[in-house]
């Protein structure tokens, strides 16, 4: 499992972007790959990178404290 924060997260819309801790990278995440609610900017979180038809991203997102 990767590590990052929320850079943004549009609820409404169903996507944002995570910024991954180790490598500073943007990462694309969809409400489908979200297990976890309410996400926020500055928010910590794991998850599993997977690729998408349009490159990586973010799977299985999960707030941790």
């Amino acid at each position: 499992m990767r590590t990052g924060k929320i850079k943004f997260y549009i609820e409404s819309k169903g996507y944002g972007f995570i910024t991954d801790d180790e490598t500073g990278q943007d990462i694309f995440v969809h409400a489908t790959g979200v297990k976890a609610q309410n996400l926020r900017e500055g928010d910590a979180v794991s998850y599993q990178e997977e690729e998408g038809r349009k490159g990586k991203v973010a799977a299985q997102v999960e707030a941790i404290s």
